[in-house]
């Protein structure tokens, strides 16, 4: 199939990347439901194609309506401002070519170069929903007469406690809205949610709910929690030459991992939520550059990372969600590429690399890697001290002063 079958702007389509030729499984099954008005519930897995998916049909159905309209027509709606900004540069220059004016409004950059956008009259808005919602309520902007709402990563939207946000958004909107919906998992809670502020979607699933791209290859570990960071150097002298995306679970450990690995003499940078946004943008350039060959992310900063040809993502520590897991790995592998997805397990572990197997329905055995034999025993899951006796606590936390901790005389 060609995207001039989908029934596409021929003018949007001559603006597409020579690199983009025919169109992905999730373009193909999305495209025509979205053309034809309807609800969409897609589940997409990352660098399958989904901001193609929703985009093309999006700028086209928005070229053919009234051009004299200056009101906002769409309004995307995503996680995490790097993902914002991922999703801007690959739609801007597309929507350019229908003299369609887009606006980014997320956290990190002065809220008044913002509001100059607005006055811009953008008819596409990419936003993250704290700023989307703080400026609703300054009235910067209406949505009265938006026609369609695009929720990326819906799932990570949920996870990061934005539901909330968005229901105050969808009341400035109208009930006659379209609304599409993409998300790399799909749990119950989120299928409630959607289905609340969605009409009769279609449901469009390529592939296995929950699923792993077939062209990642995946690699676990058993190591001893205390031999990680030696693990990852040898891991890393393994594939000297490539880029490697290495995911770890708190901020404070990022960067103390990114000063071993310079103390090593790796070219090594952290991203996370504490790093300032000129920062993050600056790192960020310096990895697709490969100025930098290991870049060490939490799971917030790294939604809008996108290397087309990433080869080695590594999880340092396994994530407690499990859905989290299924994006880390899906990192690499993106646009039909192959990649390698490894993690370092230890022990401690166990009850996250289960919650992942079950999510993903694959066995994901455990090897052992050479070098670093396992001396660590599992938990026998036994509490290591007496269980706290809560009433007296909260009793001793009530007492003001010494006194109030002396027996009480006894009576008779």
């Amino acid at each position: 199939m060609t995207f001039s079958a989908l029934k596409l702007n021929s003018t949007l389509l001559q603006a597409l990347p020579n690199s983009v030729v025919t169109p992905t499984t999730i373009q193909q099954q999305v495209i025509p439901e979205i053309l034809n008005k309807a609800d969409v519930l897609a589940l997409a897995q990352t660098g399958s194609g989904k901001t193609y998916a929703f985009g093309l049909p999006m700028l086209s159905m928005i070229e053919s309506e009234d051009k004299k309209n200056e009101s906002i027509q769409a309004v995307i709606i995503v996680p995490t401002r790097e993902l914002a900004r991922q999703i801007s540069q690959n739609l801007s220059p597309l929507a350019r070519s229908l003299n369609i004016n887009m606006a980014s409004l997320f956290g990190g950059i002065d809220i008044e170069l913002q509001r100059q956008q607005l006055d811009k009259k953008p008819k596409v808005i990419i936003a993250t929903p704290g700023r989307l919602l703080a400026l609703l309520k300054e009235k910067c902007l209406d949505l009265a007469s938006m026609t369609q709402l695009i929720l990326d990563e819906a799932d990570r939207l949920i996870d990061m406690g934005f539901w909330s946000d968005i229901q105050n958004i969808i009341k400035a909107m109208p009930n006659s809205r379209q609304t599409l919906c993409f998300s790399a998992t799909l749990a119950d809670d989120l299928a409630q949610k959607m289905n609340a502020i969605m009409h009769a979607p279609q449901k469009i699933q390529p592939q296995d709910q929950n699923s792993v791209a077939d062209n990642i290859n995946e690699h676990l570990y058993l190591v001893n929690k205390g031999s990680k960071t030696n693990a990852l150097l040898a891991l890393l002298a393994n594939h000297p030459l490539q880029q490697i995306l290495v995911f770890i679970s708190a901020k404070d450990n990022a960067d103390a991992l990114t000063k071993k690995l310079t103390k090593a003499g790796i070219k090594v940078a952290a991203l996370h939520g504490n790093k300032d946004q000129t920062t993050r943008e600056q790192t960020l350039a310096d990895f697709k550059k490969q100025n930098i060959k290991v870049l060490i992310a939490t799971d917030l900063l790294a939604r809008g990372i996108h290397i087309e040809a990433l080869p080695v993502v590594i999880n340092f520590d396994l994530p407690e969600n499990a859905p989290i897991y299924v994006h880390r790995v899906g990192r690499t592998a993106r646009a039909g590429y192959t990649g390698l997805a490894i993690s370092l397990v230890c022990h401690a572990e166990t009850v996250a690399l289960e919650a992942i197997r079950h999510l993903t329905g694959r066995s994901l055995p455990l090897q052992s890697l050479d070098g670093f034999p396992v001396t660590d025993k599992p938990s026998s899951g036994a509490a290591k001290r007496p269980p706290k006796d809560k009433q007296a606590n909260r009793r001793s936390a009530q007492k003001r002063s010494i006194k109030e901790f002396k027996a009480k005389p006894k009576r008779g």
